[in-house]
């Protein structure tokens, strides 16, 4: 199960984005509305058939992006010792700090012919920062938060115990001295 959804990527960066970088390059953009109902799975019926195809090839190069995304994070969730592949419940909200780096690392990965200055580059800097937190997940320093399966064997509260050895001289052996 991918981390992000087509529909996640539909509603952020967007058909319009992604019809821009993911179709081919010798080939006339895909329009943004045909782009969104592809990614949404709704009715295509209303346009001609080459600009579906071109359509579903751009979506097939999302789905790769995707895929690669997908293997990035399980390769820093495997360095912490998580069972592959990783289904969390969906939060309150319905998204999760994954699918929020699965879809920086998709974007960045669409964008990989894109010539700029990546030190002022967004999407460069939500790649970076998606990795950095990668990285800190597999050293232990984040969390996934309350669903997190690394934490799941702790109960959530600290029982802290104390344990040595047994006394000299304690109240009973004292008692004779009074």
């Amino acid at each position: 199960m991918p981390y992000v959804t087509l529909v996640d990527l539909a509603e952020r960066p967007g058909a319009r984005e992604l019809a821009q970088v993911a179709g081919a390059e010798h080939l006339v953009v895909v329009e943004a509305a045909l782009m969104d109902a592809t990614l949404r799975g709704v009715d295509r019926a209303a346009w001609p058939s080459d600009a579906i195809a071109s359509a579903d090839a751009a979506v097939a190069r999302i789905k790769d992006a995707v895929d690669e995304a997908g293997a990035v994070i399980d390769g820093f969730l495997a360095q912490r010792g998580y069972s592959l592949p990783l289904e969390l419940p969906p939060s309150s909200t319905g998204k999760s700090v994954l699918g929020a780096w699965a879809r920086s690392i998709s974007r960045y990965m669409l964008h990989k012919g894109r010539i700029t200055d990546e030190s002022k580059d967004p999407i460069a800097r939500d790649y970076r920062d998606a990795v950095k937190m990668l990285k800190l997940l597999a050293e232990g320093k984040y969390s996934l938060g309350a669903d997190d399966p690394a934490q799941a064997g702790s109960s959530g509260s600290t029982d802290v115990r104390f344990a040595g050895a047994p006394t000299v001289f304690g109240r009973d052996q004292l008692r004779s001295f009074r």
